[in-house]
């Protein structure tokens, strides 16, 4: 792959992972305050009362979710490292160069 393809994918893997987590952030937030302070969790919903739930699954929803968040920030990284450290077009020998005045190292006929 070219080096400015993995520049393009790191940023688009950095942009979906901060754009996740400020869309759907918010309902991952709660769990270990609800957990500390009052020691029962609940489930919310627009239409019907809070319901009780188990802590430790809400904590673990939670913590999956800013792994996945955090998966696709470290690889947009990893990626954008991979771009600036790869082959660049500067890079290619003088025989394989095409274009305008890419001839000029090579002998004429």
């Amino acid at each position: 792959m070219s080096d400015m393809r993995y520049i393009i994918i790191g940023i688009v893997f950095i942009f979906s992972g901060f754009l996740i987590l400020g869309v759907f952030g918010h309902d991952y937030q709660i769990a270990n305050t609800e957990a500390s302070e009052f020691g029962e969790c609940y489930e919310y919903y627009d239409d019907k009362e809070p319901v009780i739930v188990n802590c430790s699954s809400k904590i673990f929803d939670q913590t999956l979710f800013f792994a996945i968040v955090v998966a696709l920030i470290g690889s947009g990284i990893i990626s954008l490292i991979k771009g600036v450290k790869g082959k660049w077009d500067n890079d290619v020998r003088s025989e394989d160069m095409v274009g305008p005045g890419g001839d000029k190292n090579l002998e004429k006929d």
